[in-house]
């Protein structure tokens, strides 16, 4: 999210090397991107950073150079290079920062919101800015609180019944989802629940379920109604809850869940029974579901009631299933944010739970699965006969595997 003009150049340079040389790739790029493209051999730097620009949606390398000094200078929080680039072109307060489709950093004023750049905004305001909403909104996502507060008075101090709670929901962030709350955000509207909102809590690709308790408490304490479901109490963390379903259904520790019964409130999260971050959740048991969203102390309260550490997911009429929750330790969101560098380390916490506990390395499945569009969609794989091990080495996306859980089950006995 934050633009590197240096690195931007040194693009355009390679760029153009690449297309004076006939590589193919490069010289598709120029004929798709540049309105007159010029023969391989006559291309200058000005082609190539025109073609740079264009494929980040630009209409110039200019103009591209301006929008990545204005990101700059709103990361440094200089407010001085943010009034002398927004007053030279006015025009820019009201388009994105960033002019890429997939970017939701939106207009200057938001695009500081979400840095919490106070200073910055109280100055676009005065400069006419007036995405108030999405600012606030990108505010609460990145629990800057203050920030929120601070667009709420510009904006009058309005009714916020109508801001959604999606935002801090998806990013897990407790400190703008009470914010938000405090200053009149609900969950019901005049159509009901707002189902965005749950959809972006249950369904996030964020992992810190102390975090995702606290705000489905946040949200129960200001009128939300969960089912009362063995499937919520886990996605509440509350084991008080689990017990007392499990004192009425003494099979429950046995039972598999479709994907749509694992979303409760959440219809979209549900609709694609193989599309996952990680390993499948369809037909899978509360172990299964508890490695998914990585609720280690439920799976600690589900062993230490009698679930056996190499319970089985449904197969399904085709034959693929029957995998064991080790195989969603070795393939799992949480081992996506370790290998992304999001300082969480590789400690591999639930794949020697399971082990301590005399799962089994060597169990064999056949599983079908597809990444959610979030992580680069792609077709629906199949995978058979594999053991946890196999299953880790050939998954599609190495940023879903942790390599230190691989490591554990070879040491344990686990093969291909």
């Amino acid at each position: 999210m934050r633009p590197d003009l240096v690195q931007l150049r040194r693009q355009a340079k390679e760029l153009l090397r690449a297309i004076r040389g006939g590589a193919a790739d490069a010289v598709l790029e120029l004929r798709q991107h540049h309105p007159s493209p010029p023969a391989p051999a006559d291309a200058q730097l000005a082609h190539a950073q025109l073609v740079i620009a264009r494929s980040y949606g630009a209409p110039s390398w200019m103009r591209l150079v301006q929008a990545v000094q204005l990101a700059d200078a709103i990361w440094r929080d200089d407010l001085p290079a943010v009034r002398t680039i927004v007053t030279g072109n006015p025009a820019l307060i009201r388009e994105d920062v960033l002019f890429r489709p997939d970017s939701n950093w939106g207009p200057p004023m938001t695009y500081a919101a979400n840095l919490g750049r106070d200073a910055i905004v109280r100055l676009l305001f005065a400069l006419g800015a007036r995405d108030l909403e999405s600012a606030a909104g990108r505010a609460a996502l990145q629990g800057k609180s203050e920030t929120v507060r601070l667009l709420y008075g510009l904006a009058g101090s309005p009714s916020f019944e109508s801001l959604s709670l999606a935002g801090p929901a998806y990013t897990l962030s407790v400190e703008g989802t009470a914010t938000l709350l405090a200053l009149g955000a609900r969950l019901y509207g005049p159509n009901g629940l707002d189902t965005n909102a749950v959809e972006h809590l249950l369904g996030t690709d964020s992992r810190d379920p102390l975090a995702k308790h606290r705000i489905l408490e946040l949200w129960i304490q200001h009128g939300f109604d969960p089912p009362d479901s063995p499937i919520m109490a886990l996605h509440r963390g509350r084991v008080d809850l689990l017990e007392a379903h499990l004192s009425r259904d003494p099979a429950l520790v046995t039972r598999t869940f479709d994907k749509s019964d694992i979303f409760p409130l959440a219809p979209a999260c549900g609709r694609e029974p193989y599309t996952a971050q990680g390993t499948p959740l369809h037909g899978t048991t509360l172990l299964h579901i508890a490695a998914y969203f990585d609720e280690l102390a439920v799976a600690e309260w589900l062993l230490d009631r009698g679930m056996d550490p190499d319970a089985r997911s449904a197969v399904d009429p085709d034959g693929f299933g029957g995998y064991t929750a080790l195989f969603s330790t070795l393939v799992s969101q949480r081992n996506f944010w370790v290998n992304h560098g999001k300082g969480q380390p590789d400690e591999a916490r639930f794949t020697k739970l399971l082990l301590s506990r005399g799962a089994d390395p060597n169990v064999r499945a056949s599983l079908k699965a597809r990444r959610e569009d979030g992580h680069g969609g792609g077709p629906l794989r199949e995978y058979h006969d594999v053991t946890a091990l196999g299953w880790g080495e050939q998954y599609s996306d190495r940023r879903f595997v942790s390599g230190e859980s691989l490591r554990i089950v070879r040491a344990h006995g686990g093969h291909i």
